[in-house]
């Protein structure tokens, strides 16, 4: 049987909004290894997630590392603000470089494409679905999903896996 070609087969084929509603073709992270994850500003797991991502950032964006964070407000309305506050708190209380994109949903009829896409290629613990904020998606540099870490799996402790994708000897 044929593979069916509609399907998309890496994370580049997609089109997302960024925060201010500009669309941002994936495809502009080619040759990156990508943490992709859903984020939410009043959560519990906020400050140790932002921190330690704060931290990978600075120490690999020069060598191929993006984080691409989705602000989702499914969880216990922990994400209530509007774009503009979530990048507003995001960049001055946890002093975030990288990416926030628009604020969409993770599960549902109403799910955002790439998070179909993400979950379709590497199912959780108890399957599919999203449980919480700050699931983490570890994508290659050629945009298939290596990996998919809990929201309690610290930032910090995906290090090992980042280096192995980014070429760095342990």
């Amino acid at each position: 049987m044929a593979a069916d070609s509609s399907q998309p087969r890496s994370v580049h084929e997609f089109v997302v909004k960024d925060a201010s509603g500009n669309d941002v073709d994936l495809s502009i992270y080619k040759g990156k290894v990508l943490l992709i994850l859903n984020v939410a500003s009043l959560c519990g797991l906020s400050n140790t997630n932002y921190t330690e991502l704060t931290q990978l950032y600075d120490k690999y964006k020069g060598l191929g590392l993006e984080i691409l964070a989705f602000p989702c407000n499914q969880f216990h309305n922990q994400e209530p603000g509007t774009n503009e506050e979530i990048v507003e708190l995001a960049c001055t209380k946890f002093k975030a470089e990288f990416p926030i994109f628009d604020k969409i949903e993770v599960n549902g009829s109403n799910a955002a494409p790439i998070f179909k896409y993400l979950k379709s290629n590497k199912s959780g613990f108890l399957g599919d679905g999203i449980k919480w904020n700050f699931t983490k998606f570890l994508v290659d540099r050629d945009g298939v999903v290596v990996d998919r870490y809990s929201p309690f799996t610290s930032p910090k402790s995906i290090e090992k896996d980042l280096k192995k994708l980014l070429g760095i000897p342990k």
